[in-house]
């Protein structure tokens, strides 16, 4: 049985990993490759130099299963790694989970400067940047828990940093952009006029709120003109996803001091770097064949791409400029719903977690965002933390399991990535307090355009 005298795991920064999982070497079967934009052949690492140092173009191609960690990058992260881990026992008195049988555990990654799990990869991708000798960064965000960890990061390293933000959360969210330049970045609204793709957007929807694909192609149009600029992703790619599985080995050794171990693994999906995090370490133990947990993705109802979008070869942006990825997409012309959940409204996710999905490891649900901000109180009310419009995601997932298990009638144990905090989603919380937050979702119609506009697809694909 579980240690229930223990409420919060923290370890000393000696315990903080000082290697990083790359789970490429263990994904089932052959993993399909990144093609080209316009050859349509797969890419190497020659076509990528126009936008990432070497160093992190090796780290996404890279076959080894251990990435050293370098020194400096550990130092940075002591100012808030090892984040700590809470068995949420007043939660699940709220939820009347009295018999101990069903117990919740969070993985909390608000205690960071950027208020979210994004500086775990925000700061090695400065460190290796400037050590390139690179002198700007451009990247797009969504809520901004992105442009922030990258701006924090970027100050650290002495590195500009130009952030083209979605409109509707630039617009929702002035407090994120504040942060940004408090760190010393350049914001843009996306589309913006300051692109040759951002016009053309502009051009034919005057008034599009945005989306991350647009943004996308704003940030990766700017690095790809100027030879001292790279451009910087928060999720999706490889080597991002391997930076957040700090979040997962951690999370291991502190379900160890627990003496407990998770039958579900629960994290909130955008691009997928979260759940990519805490997940991938406990899926290495399944894909050896020495656990059986299972693994459950929530998105939002408004953008659900591992729900009910294809898998396919997409472009990554909207503009069709980044490689073709194989990924389960809405199609990359997808404008989503304006929720306030603005870091899960892209329209891929991370391949390595779309190939898990698509091999029956993973499993998908999504949510309206009404029930989500539900949890979300509950927690808020119970455990303290104000839980971010994302992660709530999560939460309610991890509830609905808990809630499961208990009309059934069996033990389960839930773990669940609670990825960022929501102080700057104040307006959000207003307009659910005050009940007038909608229920938006994705009408078959819409979703049979955006998925129209899928480029011609390789034979072996």
């Amino acid at each position: 049985m579980p240690r229930t005298d223990i409420v919060k795991i923290v370890f000393p920064e000696s315990d903080i990993p000082t290697a990083w999982y790359n789970i490429l070497p263990d994904l089932p079967g052959e993993p399909l490759p990144p093609l080209h934009p316009g050859t349509g052949e797969p890419v190497g690492p020659a076509d990528l130099a126009p936008l990432f140092p070497e160093s992190l173009i090796m780290q996404e191609v890279s076959t080894e299963r251990w990435i050293d960690i370098p020194g400096e990058v550990l130092d940075v992260f002591k100012s808030w790694r090892p984040s700590p881990m809470y068995r949420a026992h007043r939660l699940e008195k709220a939820l009347g989970l009295t018999s101990g049988n069903q117990r919740i555990y969070y993985k909390w990654e608000g205690v960071s400067p950027g208020g979210s799990h994004k500086p775990n990869t925000a700061v090695p991708q400065a460190f290796f940047n400037k050590a390139a000798g690179t002198n700007k960064l451009t990247t797009e965000t969504g809520a901004g828990q992105w442009g922030s960890s990258l701006a924090y990061a970027c100050a650290l390293f002495d590195l500009e940093c130009e952030v083209f933000m979605v409109k509707v959360s630039y617009e929702q969210k002035p407090g994120r952009r504040t942060l940004m330049e408090t760190w010393g970045a350049t914001v843009h609204a996306s589309p913006s006029d300051r692109t040759e793709s951002g016009r053309k957007i502009l051009a034919d929807h005057p008034d599009s709120t945005g989306s991350l694909g647009i943004a996308i192609s704003e940030a990766v149009e700017i690095a790809a003109q100027n030879d001292d600029t790279h451009y910087s992703l928060g999720s999706v790619l490889n080597h991002v996803c391997t930076h957040q599985t700090i979040i997962g080995l951690e999370a291991k050794k502190q379900m160890d001091a627990f003496e407990d171990t998770p039958d579900v693994v629960v994290g909130c999906v955008g691009g997928g770097s979260n759940y990519a995090g805490l997940s991938f370490p406990y899926a290495a133990d399944v894909l050896a064949g020495d656990a059986k947990t299972r693994f459950l993705a929530v998105e939002p109802e408004a953008c659900p791409t591992l729900t009910r979008g294809t898998y396919a070869y997409d472009f990554g942006d909207t503009a069709g400029m980044t490689p073709l990825l194989p990924m389960y997409t809405l199609g990359h012309d997808f404008v989503p719903a304006p929720v306030h959940a603005g870091g899960l409204r892209y329209h891929g996710d991370a391949p390595s977690l779309c190939g898990l999905v698509k091999a029956g490891l993973y499993e998908a649900k999504s949510y309206p965002q009404v029930p989500v901000f539900e949890a979300a109180v509950m927690f808020a009310r119970s455990e303290g933390w104000l839980p971010g419009p994302e992660p709530a995601h999560a939460l309610k997932g991890a509830i609905d399991e808990a809630l499961a298990a208990r009309e059934a009638d069996e033990e389960r144990v839930v773990l669940f990535n609670l990825c960022g905090h929501g102080h700057f989603d104040i307006s959000a919380y207003e307009a659910f307090l005050a009940g007038k937050l909608e229920d938006l979702q994705l009408s078959e119609e819409d979703l049979a355009a955006s998925l129209a506009t899928l480029p011609p697809q390789p034979a072996n694909a």
